[in-house]
């Protein structure tokens, strides 16, 4: 195996890692609600406090990853994350699980821009888009294994213990990352007359605020996170308090949607290095992704209006496929804007993803809380999707943020 295909593999690995750390406490959610007598607005909470630290660091993350070297940090981010999953079956109550989770965040924030800045390093142009859909789709398979792991563990031993057993497997990876790894060519990160130029981005983002681009990526990628929240924070809990579905049929209810995002994320990896190749990046970017956007609102909107089990099930699978189509296409839109700087450019599109992401935690259980019904707060969802969609359509990827 080469080193570059080497290299993909570990950061595959990673993405299924960091969303089994990830997915577990959304899987587990019932119980630790029971168990520590939290109510659906609490809940939300809990929720939203790892994605208000994950979404607050994604550029400091991504910024070190690209000034000190992706050997360096991504060993001591999973080494921080996996201490704070562990620590997570420690947690007694509200207050505790609140601190838990928001560290946890903090070192779960630098694996998407360092992965990204890894890729942006080894792969070529036509490649990167295959190479983020290959780490996404393991990711979202993380979120299908997830069930099949933590649920069988928790009704064995309790929910406790599968935070311990997932905290040891990040430790396994950081240390073969550590013995494995070494950056381009055994080189410094910094080619000839760029280190102050990286020196005066990470430290002064004013470069990046005053472009039309970065906010537009921005915000597309906040409202489409807002929907894919959903699934990774209130799904399973909407599966089984809003829709019935028991602990057996949840296993498969959660694990398929993640299988289908899977699929999903490798298809538009691949259709975007095709299209962009044979279009240009106009096609091959944001028309896939502002596409597919489109059509996973619908099928959100369907799921929230029509009653029953299978229908939600069906729909819900369908719109996290759909809707993934477009995620390679959006990190690969990092690399294009950003260039060597793909690190930063993708941390602060996730920054703004997940602040997406804490509203959705937040604004999902106030809702049902408020109503008491768990179908409302997809409309809402649809409607962020759709303006996703549009403001994808108005990204160039002609236009780099940051000029080599």
């Amino acid at each position: 195996m080469s080193r570059k295909n080497g290299i993909l593999t570990m950061l595959v690995i990673l993405g299924m890692v960091t969303f089994l750390d990830r997915i577990n406490i959304s899987v587990a959610g019932s119980s630790i609600m029971q168990d520590l007598n939290l109510s659906p607005s609490q809940w939300g909470w809990v929720q939203s406090a790892f994605i208000l630290s994950y979404g607050l660091m994604q550029i400091p993350m991504g910024a070190l990853g690209d000034r000190f070297g992706h050997r360096k940090i991504l060993t001591g981010i999973v080494l921080w994350w996996s201490a704070f999953t562990a620590f997570t079956g420690l947690a007694g109550g509200l207050m505790s699980l609140l601190v838990i989770r928001f560290m946890f965040g903090v070192g779960e924030a630098g694996s998407s821009p360092c992965s990204t800045g890894v890729i942006s390093r080894w792969f070529e142009k036509d490649e990167i888009g295959k190479a983020q859909g290959y780490v996404w789709a393991a990711s979202r398979m993380g979120g299908a294994l997830t069930p099949f792991v933590v649920i069988p563990v928790m009704m064995t031993v309790g929910w406790r213990a599968a935070f311990y057993l997932l905290g040891a497997l990040g430790v396994v990876w950081a240390v073969v990352w550590w013995m494995y790894y070494r950056e381009v060519n055994g080189e410094k990160l910094e080619v000839s007359g760029e280190k102050s130029e990286r020196t005066s981005l990470t430290s002064n983002l004013l470069l990046l605020t005053s472009n039309k681009q970065f906010w537009l990526i921005c915000g597309m990628y906040f409202f489409y996170a807002f929907g894919s929240w959903f699934f990774f924070s209130w799904f399973p809990t909407f599966m089984e308090l809003g829709r019935g579905f028991d602990k057996t049929e949840l296993t498969y209810a959660v694990a398929v949607p993640f299988i289908m995002s899977m699929i999903g994320n490798i298809a538009g990896g691949h259709l975007t290095d095709r299209l962009t190749k044979r279009y240009g990046v106009k096609i091959g970017r944001k028309a896939l992704g502002s596409t597919s956007l489109a059509v996973s609102a619908v099928c959100m909107f369907l799921a929230a209006f029509i009653p029953g089990k299978m229908a939600v099930f069906v729909f819900l699978s369908l719109c996290f496929g759909i809707f993934d189509l477009m995620l390679p296409s959006a990190w690969a839109l990092c690399i294009d804007l950003g260039k060597h700087h793909a690190g930063t450019v993708s941390g602060a599109m996730n920054t703004a993803g997940n602040i997406g992401g804490f509203c959705c935690g937040i604004l999902f259980g106030e809702l049902v809380q408020q109503s008491g019904n768990y179908n409302l707060p997809l409309y809402m969802i649809a409607v962020m999707l759709v303006i996703s969609a549009v403001l994808f359509a108005f990204i160039n990827p002609e236009k780099p943020i940051v000029k080599e």
